[in-house]
């Protein structure tokens, strides 16, 4: 069965039980600063588990695209990827632990076929937060998995929470048995010799975690979670989701274009590649700072595995067009922006083989010093220097070591390497520190004004101005939108002005909600028009603005306060970014 078969199967089968198929949301997300990347299905519906009413009503189903940063390093072994997709259904305030268990082990055994003995669950063993979940025990016996197969784990195995604050609770988490033998007589589905692979993750959300402990949800909703590629890879039979069909051919052409054999680096390749075409479609790009550095990170390290082959980087097209096809059955859009897709990729690579050529002079450099030190070795220091500065790996370091007669100290080099992976990885997590955005009183404020500048910019600068993006937390707000030049000091002191005007009018934001294709009719503004389902939730302020969006907002503009703009930049080609405050 394959990945386009199964994704298909499924929103077909949970429409059939009066879900609603929503869009997938960009893998960049939008007005969400506390994460680089949409990194689960629940993520763009927050709100919603909040208790605000969705569009589409209150059984969801989609596939939402994901990116999670965390083990990049550990890209080039058979299990882990960056990019992946991530089946689910939601119910907000409609069923909840019966209902949920019953069509998912339908839907495992009758839609997919899994025979039952494969089957094992876990759920949540209880603890002073939340008792043990046996309303889910009893469901799974019911359902067909027999006691023995029914395991009781705590809060790190069986409970959910996206950061350390948000929506949450205890978990029911199904397992495929591989047919590995047991690695002891304890062998169960928390061990991860590889004989248990979990599956799917029913999250039963009715907990709300802040600073000052856990407290109850307005409502009791489900949040589900299936990987894709990793049901592909089992249905299928094979190893790695590198054997599957989004990621077969590539492996094959690198494996034919190669002159140095290595399975670690034609994965890095693969699936580095594939995550890079899906953050590029969706707005990214190549930079120093947040997704951007990701993003390079990922180029770089995939054109060193390119080097690292021995194939020529010429070819670099063929193997982005080879991508795509794979790929365009499940994601079409990769075709239809093929072109600029490969542009910035290649524009990376490019970029990146100028620093290497700058790393190399910084080499001959070491070489100098190092051998009218009278010494034969350099220093661990300098090889991690190398690479953090100018990307040069140890191992090329090490190769044009030997060529002038060195060699090279790699004794600390794991320790210092891994103090950097752990600072970079500190840096993602704070990304993920109040979990989700909040929406607190400034950020909702904030929400607001962002249609406002929208309007104002339009006005002032033309209307060919469109939002690109924007970014809001409690203290400001970045507001990304298309426009050629830098704008002047009097152009921002009139958008500014104009904001000013719209909040001293005391406007009413009136909330509606409409067909889609009547909110285009009406000439509402959306920023990623396929990510909205059928059903749209659009803000209108008086005469000034009309755009769909997902909220929060004030009731009327007069509780903004003032606007003010502190900084005005290039985002990215073709893209300013504004960066204001309301006082």
């Amino acid at each position: 069965m394959k990945a386009i078969e199964i994704r298909n199967k499924y929103l077909n089968f949970f429409k059939n039980h009066g879900h609603v198929v929503i869009p997938s949301a960009p893998v960049v997300p939008e007005n969400d600063p506390s994460v680089l990347f949409t990194t689960a299905g629940m993520q763009p519906l927050v709100p919603y588990l909040l208790g605000q009413k969705h569009p589409a009503g209150t059984r969801l189903t989609d596939f939402q695209k994901c990116v999670r940063t965390n083990d990049i390093d550990e890209v080039g072994d058979n299990r882990h990827l960056t990019y992946f997709e991530m089946l689910g259904n939601w119910s907000l305030g409609d069923y909840f632990k019966d209902e949920s268990i019953a069509m998912s082990y339908e839907f495992l055994t009758k839609e997919l076929g899994i025979a039952p003995e494969k089957l094992s669950v876990t759920c949540f063993a209880g603890d002073e937060d939340c008792e043990r979940d046996n309303v889910s025990f009893e469901a799974w016996k019911r359902a067909g998995i027999p006691e023995e197969r029914i395991y009781f784990f705590g809060k790190d195995d069986n409970w959910w929470i996206a950061g350390e604050e948000g929506p949450c609770g205890p978990d029911t988490e199904m397992f495929y048995d591989t047919g590995k033998p047991k690695c002891s007589e304890n062998c169960n589905p928390s061990c991860s010799c590889g004989k248990y692979v979990e599956i799917w993750n029913n999250v039963f959300m009715e907990f709300y975690k802040d600073k000052n402990g856990y407290s109850k949800l307005e409502q009791k909703n489900v949040d589900t979670g299936l990987g894709l590629e990793r049901m592909t890879m089992l249905l299928q039979g094979k190893e790695t989701p590198f054997e599957i069909e989004l990621f077969a051919p590539v492996m094959d052409k690198l494996k034919e274009l190669q002159s140095v054999d290595n399975i670690e680096s034609r994965r890095i390749i693969a699936e580095h590649l594939r995550s890079s075409m899906m953050i590029i479609n969706d707005g990214a790009r190549p930079s120093n700072v947040d997704r951007g550095y990701v993003l390079r990170r990922l180029l770089r390290r995939m054109t060193r595995h390119l080097s690292k082959l021995g194939i020529d980087l010429s070819k670099l097209p063929d193997i982005i067009d080879i991508s795509i096809s794979s790929l365009e059955e499940l994601y079409p859009e990769l075709n239809t922006n093929r072109e600029q897709i490969k542009n910035v990729i290649i524009e990376e690579k490019d970029k990146f083989m100028r620093t290497l050529q700058n790393g190399e002079k910084e080499f001959e450099k070491v070489v100098s010093k190092t051998k009218n030190a009278g010494k034969t070795v350099i220093d661990t220091n300098i090889v991690f220097n190398l690479y953090e500065t100018y990307g040069f790996p140890p191992e090329m370091t090490e190769e044009l070591a030997k060529e002038q007669g060195l060699s090279v100290d790699l004794s600390d080099y794991q320790k210092l390497f891994k103090e950097h992976q752990d600072k970079s990885r500190m840096g993602m997590d704070q990304k993920f520190k109040g979990g989700l955005a909040s929406s607190g009183e400034m950020e909702t404020k904030y929400h607001t004004a962002t249609h406002l500048l929208n309007a104002a910019l339009k006005v002032v600068l033309g209307e060919h101005v469109h939002q690109k993006g924007s970014n809001i937390t409690a203290e400001r707000m970045r507001f990304d939108f298309s426009h050629g030049a830098k704008m002047t000091d009097e152009e921002k002191k009139k958008a500014e002005d104009l904001v000013n005007e719209y909040i001293k009018m005391d406007i009413p934001v009136e909330k509606m909600e409409m067909a889609k294709e009547d909110a285009i009719n009406m000439g509402a503004e959306a920023m990623f028009l396929d990510k909205y389902g059928d059903v749209v939730t659009v803000y209108k302020i008086g005469d000034v603005s009309l755009e769909l969006c997902g909220g929060p907002h004030v009731t009327s503009t007069g509780k903004l306060g003032h606007f003010k703009i502190k900084k005005e930049e290039a985002s990215s080609a073709g893209v300013r970014r504004i960066k204001a405050i309301l006082e």
